[in-house]
């Protein structure tokens, strides 16, 4: 496929005229500036770098617009996710998973990381044949997003607790049966969806204790992208202290699974010596910001972790808002909020934090990273330059400004998918969904 942008905006700066050629996986085969030597597929006016979604649980989608009404805190909006988590099947899985993929797409985003661990039925009996996970990357096919799929380790119900309730779906028992079905999925998906990248995930120091951390990141492949949930919620940190003496990034620390495959989420509520072990381990932090406003967890430590050496990514988490211009909007004002002044976040620092850091995040470890680069895989995000909110923006701030409405189309792995009807099969998915409910 060969695109023409008369305008290529870059962390770095601006391009015009420029051309690539990408190959049927999104290889660039070349780039250059200036007019094509032939008629391009496509022609744009203004591109930017496809973004990456770090952190996202597909089925939170239906909870959108249903949980404000009462108050509460987490832990209540928790009991209701609860009772959503146990209606799903498969089918439905695959239905609201479709929505909001094809959703994500539509508004810029290339690839995202699923944090799933619904992988059994109801009860906790197992699906034969990686029922759920599957569903996933059928709808990742179907809407034309890079999946990373980050198969969860969930073990107790919180530090000394059992599972309860809706968590026997979450649980395989020990840290050796998830490690068995981790290799059993890798070699379905490498059969049925060769594309997809599965990753690792440890839900959180509440659901796997210390006595199970350092064999779950032992027992996994060192270049596999590991995720975690960390310190969301000060409950969190308090029940961690009172068991363990330490903070649970400490924790983490001891276990050997801090370094610079491992993305931390949320990550809220910090001491410095936190904010020291994850900048020192060059981790990445998946910062999801609509997610963390709408729960009311706290406002996180950007300028701090990036200052300490941690790379910043963004993530949509529950999908009340799949809007990735909106995360970076969050982050740099919850940096200017912390701090009483502007400016905190550069623009530069904010576009790589929506695109190329997030992107390593999700990839193997050494793998080629999604730039303009020979060789290298590339995704573009195509913008309406002419919208009542980006008309007259600076290019390079166009992350402070824009919307996912804003975004007319995504290019990814070389075909060009419009915005306008991936809104349109996310309605329709999201219906059947809802249909599914109760059957």
């Amino acid at each position: 496929m060969r695109i023409a942008c008369d305008r290529l905006v870059l962390p770095d700066g601006e391009l015009t005229d420029v051309v690539i050629d990408l190959d049927s996986d999104g290889i660039v085969q070349s780039w250059s500036t200036g007019s094509p030597a032939a008629t391009p597929d496509l022609a744009v006016a203004l591109a930017v770098p496809a973004f990456a979604n770090t952190h996202s649980h597909a089925f939170h989608r239906l909870l959108r617009g249903r949980t404000n009404s009462g108050g509460g805190d987490f832990w209540h909006w928790r009991e209701v996710m609860y009772a959503q988590a146990g209606t799903l099947d498969p089918d439905r899985m695959r239905f609201i998973a479709t929505a909001v993929y094809s959703e994500m797409v539509a508004a810029g985003y290339s690839a995202v990381g699923e944090f799933h661990y619904l992988h059994h039925r109801p009860d906790g009996t197992p699906y034969q044949a990686h029922d759920m996970e599957l569903a996933l990357a059928e709808a990742a096919d179907t809407a034309g997003i890079r999946l990373t799929l980050l198969d969860t380790l969930y073990l107790q119900g919180g530090l000394g607790r059992p599972v309860e309730g809706a968590q026997a779906r979450f649980t395989d028992g020990t840290v050796a049966r998830w490690h068995e079905r981790w290799r059993s999925l890798r070699a379905a998906l490498a059969d049925a969806h060769p594309t997809v990248v599965l990753g690792a995930a440890i839900h959180s120091v509440r659901a796997v204790g210390p006595g199970h951390l350092a064999d779950a990141v032992a027992g996994l492949p060192e270049d596999v992208p590991l995720h975690v949930h960390l310190s969301e919620q000060t409950a969190e940190n308090d029940e961690c202290l009172a068991a363990t003496g330490v903070t649970p990034t400490a924790l983490l620390a001891r276990a050997g699974a801090l370094s610079e495959r491992t993305t931390v989420v949320h990550a809220t509520h910090l001491t410095d010596a936190d904010v020291t072990m994850l900048g020192g381990a060059g981790v990445a932090v998946s910062m999801c910001l609509s997610t963390e406003a709408d729960l009311g967890d706290g406002l996180g430590r950007a300028a701090d972790l990036r200052d300490a050496g941690a790379r910043l990514t963004i993530g949509s988490d529950q999908n009340v808002v799949v809007d990735p211009f909106d995360e970076l909007r969050r982050l740099e004002g919850g940096a200017r909020l912390a701090a009483h002044r502007r400016g905190v976040l550069s623009p530069d620092e904010l576009w790589r934090a929506g695109g190329i850091q997030g992107h390593i995040a999700l990839c193997p470890l050494g793998a080629p990273v999604r730039a303009l680069r020979v060789g290298h895989p590339f995704d573009l995000a195509i913008l309406d330059a002419r919208s009542v909110r980006t008309v007259g923006a600076d290019p390079h701030e166009l992350m402070l400004a824009a919307s996912a409405d804003d975004v007319l189309g995504t290019v990814v792995r070389g075909t060009h998918r419009e915005s306008a009807h991936l809104r349109a099969v996310a309605v329709a998915n999201y219906l059947r969904a809802e249909a599914g409910h109760g059957q």
